[in-house]
């Protein structure tokens, strides 16, 4: 196995993840899942995913693709390829599995999942986030983690705008 493989094995195919969900599930793990477009990685985004995790044995990332991210923030985005993105969430420990999805929300991936807790970031309330009435009604639960202040995307980038 090479250095890096155990990286790479973390980006799954929707079909692979939903086999390896049934493992998972098959062996008693809680499954998470959140999603973005984890554009510019930041440290809002890592404090984010890493308290995510803490809700269950095996966090899934859902990764927005660059079609997807372009209709939903714009033709100057992703700033990173989603190939480097996907790399970059799933080099991180506490992010288990990496699924891009490229429609507008995550919800068919979250139905083909099923995971125990749905977490997002606190610009959301629990009525606006895709996937919480689904998630609630399989006996689940859904998190909002408090964003931290002074970190997102947009402001990096209009803060290197500027320079």
């Amino acid at each position: 196995m090479q250095k890096l493989d155990w990286i790479q094995q973390k980006i799954y195919s929707r079909e692979d993840l939903e086999r390896e969900c049934h493992v998972w599930r098959a062996t008693g793990k809680k499954l998470v899942f959140t999603n973005g477009c984890f554009d510019i990685l930041h440290h809002g985004h890592l404090d984010l995913l890493a308290k995510a995790a803490d809700f269950g044995n095996i966090l899934i990332l859902g990764l927005n693709t660059d079609n997807s991210v372009q209709r939903l923030k714009g033709p100057d985005r992703p700033i990173t390829n989603e190939n480097d993105r996907a790399f970059q969430v799933a080099s991180l420990l506490c992010v288990d599995a990496v699924c891009l999805f490229d429609e507008d929300t995550p919800e068919e991936l979250i139905k083909l999942i099923k995971p125990d807790v749905l977490v997002k970031g606190g610009d959301y309330t629990i009525d606006n986030i895709v996937g919480a009435e689904f998630v609630q009604s399989c006996g689940g639960s859904v998190e909002i983690i408090p964003f931290v202040a002074g970190y997102s995307t947009t402001s990096i980038i209009d803060r290197i705008k500027k320079l």
